[in-house]
């Protein structure tokens, strides 16, 4: 593992496996990513790649804000934020999804990407996690940018 922060991350990451060690171990042996559940320690997100990635933009603008941890799936077009739980979650929108208690997440190490997932903003260990109503207001602020974009776009 590389440094403090990553351990940290790892620690965080794992407590949320039926099975931390064993976690932990399948991240040693490079093993890609595991299935952790959502909703004890935290909720996911995931919204179209392009909706994302714009939205985490936008987070990043408030200096007073640290954006929680984002994974990005690349074979899925997706981007996930990591939410504190809420099993009555009210998360819509098109192409919205929620991952809560008894969803399960494939999430990489901290420290590195598996396959198509890696992170865009990995955890740091401190359980930092995105406040709802401000990405909710980000992803609706990016949602705009890209209904003005949209006719101008030749993909």
């Amino acid at each position: 593992m590389r440094n403090a922060m990553w351990m940290q991350g790892v620690e965080w990451l794992a407590a949320a496996a039926p099975d931390p060690q064993a976690c932990k171990r399948a991240w040693e042996r490079g093993a890609g990513t595991v299935l952790l559940e959502a909703g004890r320690h935290w909720d996911l997100v995931s919204v179209p790649r392009q909706l994302g990635l714009l939205a985490l933009d936008i987070l990043w603008y408030d200096p007073l804000q640290t954006p929680g941890p984002a994974l990005v799936d690349s074979a899925a077009h997706r981007v996930g934020f990591f939410v504190p739980p809420d099993p009555a979650g009210h998360w819509t929108g098109t192409d919205v999804r929620h991952a809560s208690k008894g969803s399960w997440v494939a999430v990489p190490p901290p420290y590195r990407s598996a396959g198509s997932v890696e992170w865009i903003v990995p955890p740091d260990g401190s359980g930092t996690l995105h406040p709802p109503l401000t990405l909710e207001v980000a992803l609706r602020q990016a949602n705009k940018t890209l209904a003005v974009l949209a006719p101008v776009s030749t993909d």
